[in-house]
């Protein structure tokens, strides 16, 4: 029997947040055996935050919440407006994972989620640890985490490697404050998916399984049996949440910002129904030895 919720993005479901779509998605999720819904709130404009932990209590799910920022809302920006902008989207974002249950807030919460056309600057990175830092703070007093979720050079110039975000928490400084890994980024950033977990230790607190190609997991070429073993190694009992995209299903914006271009898979249901059997069957594996 597994310890750690296994979890889905909402993406693999619907392409929106709105209270039909949520409804939906929630109870997909709860049918197809998962523990979690993960929620990206870059639609919060359209979540019925009431409506959504009521059903979510109601089917006995966990949830956590994710986003990234846009570059006119860049906590990383050098623009002190710009920045500002940013790190009300975070502490707006915080509360309403709070509101909807949650205690893991996590996603590229430092940065645009887009590929920047040039270094990260000094000014930019003190602007993402005072920002955190402060967020975390928040954070902790609602006894919340933050996720910093290690996405790859396409996506952001702040943190590309476990190293990059260990340094990163290490300067923000709030125990609350931990490392998020994901398998796709994993595969274009790291040597392997084992050295990573065994680094960041006991400061993992999300994971994000996802193929080499964001489609069906065993169909690319990961190596998931060496990262399952790593997590077990480590002793890791956080969320398992299974990521994947289609332009099947699109949520307009994000979608566009993860260069969602074709349909890796049509069939929501069969895919997720795969994907957790597929995990519990790595984490028993992982644990039987």
């Amino acid at each position: 029997m597994t310890t750690n919720p296994i979890g889905v993005h909402a993406l693999v479901w619907v392409g929106d947040t709105g209270p039909d779509s949520l409804a939906y998605a929630i109870g997909k999720t709860k049918a197809t055996g998962f523990d979690l819904l993960e929620i990206s709130l870059h639609d919060s404009a359209n979540l019925d935050v009431a409506a959504a932990r009521e059903a979510l209590r109601t089917a006995g799910l966990g949830v956590a919440c994710s986003r990234g920022l846009a570059f006119d809302a860049d906590v990383s920006s050098d623009d002190p407006a710009v920045v500002e902008r940013g790190e009300k989207l975070l502490h707006d974002s915080l509360a309403t994972t709070r509101e909807l249950g949650g205690t893991h807030f996590t996603g590229a919460l430092y940065s645009a989620l887009g590929k920047y056309g040039r270094p990260l600057t000094e000014a930019g990175r003190r602007n993402v640890v005072a920002v955190l830092r402060r967020l975390a703070q928040e954070a902790g007093g609602h006894g919340m985490t933050l996720g910093l979720e290690i996405c790859n050079r396409y996506e952001t110039n702040v943190i590309n490697t476990a190293a990059d975000a260990l340094r990163l928490a290490d300067d923000i400084g709030e125990d609350n404050v931990l490392i998020h890994l994901d398998t796709y980024h994993m595969n274009i950033e790291e040597d392997d998916l084992v050295r990573p977990v065994r680094e960041v230790g006991d400061r993992l607190g999300y994971v994000h399984i996802g193929e080499n190609h964001r489609g069906y997991l065993g169909s690319g070429h990961l190596d998931f049996t060496a990262f399952f073993h790593a997590l077990g190694d480590i002793g890791y009992q956080g969320p398992i949440t299974f990521e994947s995209f289609s332009s099947a299903v699109v949520m307009e914006g994000l979608s566009n910002d993860l260069a969602i271009w074709r349909n890796l898979w049509d069939d929501g249901e069969d895919l997720a129904r795969h994907a957790r059997a597929f995990i519990a069957g790595r984490l028993h594996t992982s644990r039987a030895r």
